[in-house]
């Protein structure tokens, strides 16, 4: 049996990870508190509701990519924009034909299930003695 064990998540990861939800919750919470019809902040616009929000989630974004598991996110990212790189994407006739196709499929599928549905739906009705 081979099995690894995970490495130890530091304490520090912890508390950054739980830092950085518990800011997040409290964003969300502050940009709907805010919203609220209250006399003393009609004065706070949409603008600045959003732009503190955006604030708080950058802030916890740049903390959680300096945790263990943001790094392994981070690495994750860029592998997968150098993959993406490397697809060979359809031109324009390739995509004109394929949709295309898949249309017509579409159409003549749902052609077999309607005249299936309408014979079946003769036949018991015909077997019930309700159509004639």
């Amino acid at each position: 049996m081979n099995t690894q064990a995970q490495p130890a998540t530091s304490v520090a990861d912890i508390v950054k990870q739980s830092l950085s939800v518990v800011l997040v919750v409290a964003g969300v919470a502050a940009f709907y508190y805010f919203s609220a019809d209250h006399d003393y902040f009609k004065e706070v616009r949409l603008l600045y509701r959003v732009l503190g929000l955006v604030a708080v989630m950058l802030i916890v974004m740049s903390m959680v990519l300096t945790t263990d598991l943001g790094r392994t996110i981070w690495s994750f990212v860029l592998e997968s924009k150098q993959e993406v790189r490397k697809v060979v994407w359809p031109n324009r006739e390739e995509t004109m034909r394929t949709t295309l196709l898949v249309f017509a499929m579409v159409f003549i599928v749902g052609l077999i299930l309607w005249l299936l549905d309408m014979f079946l739906f003769w036949g018991v009705r015909y077997i019930t003695g309700q159509g004639g």
